[in-house]
């Protein structure tokens, strides 16, 4: 299936395409086939950039579960507001091949999110977490709180995110999208037992990244 997030630019890149395609049919035969290819790889690579497979978590109960497809690029010890001293960073790069639908990692509600404007370093760069633009969520449960961003990177400058302040969430379903390549850091309380290390690939709503 496709994601809703992406029906805009699929639009545009149709209406693109189809001109690509229609301008090809008054060229020669070669330059024709060359544009009404060209206008089918646009076209099926946009289809294919926004698509949004259904996905079933690992394991259900205390377990964290990873916000976004990609790899693990980043398991640090640091202190945040949010989640408290000795906390856990896990920062995953979101290249232009992963799907780049978001789902929550935890249920609980909004207790934090804020907007903020920035560079766009590339998103492997780990100043990125703080110069580029983001979108900061806090989730609190009964439980535990946790702390994760949508990183915009180079290529990627589109975040996409709905949720509202208070909102409630369910750990693995749908809550934005960061468009063409970017990462998403996580924070996770003290307590917390990452389940990935650097490298480790992930898949969003699906990948155990921690248990607590």
């Amino acid at each position: 299936m496709l994601t809703p997030y992406g029906r805009s630019t699929i639009l545009k890149t149709t209406i693109f395409a189809s001109a690509i395609a229609v301008t090809g049919l008054f060229f020669p035969p070669v330059s024709r086939a060359v544009l009404i290819l060209s206008a089918a790889a646009i076209l099926g690579f946009a289809f294919w950039f926004f698509r949004d497979p259904e996905r079933t978590p690992a394991e259900t109960g205390r377990v964290i579960l990873a916000p976004a497809d990609g790899r693990v690029i980043l398991v640090e010890e640091r202190d945040h507001p949010f989640t408290g001293s000795r906390s856990t960073l896990i920062s995953i790069f979101m290249s232009p091949l992963n799907v780049h639908v978001n789902r929550i990692p935890q249920s609980g509600r909004i207790r934090h999110l804020q907007y903020h404007p920035g560079s766009f370093k590339m998103a492997f760069d780990h100043k990125s977490m703080e110069e580029n633009e983001r979108m900061d969520i806090g989730i609190e449960s009964d439980s535990l709180k946790i702390f994760f961003s949508q990183v915009s990177g180079f290529i990627a400058r589109r975040i996409v995110c709905p949720l509202r302040m208070d909102e409630a969430v369910e750990a693995g379903k749908r809550f934005g999208m960061i468009k063409f390549g970017s990462r998403v850091d996580i924070i996770i309380p003290q307590g917390s037992t990452p389940a990935v290390t650097i490298g480790g690939k992930t898949r969003a709503g699906e990948t155990v990244i921690a248990r607590w």
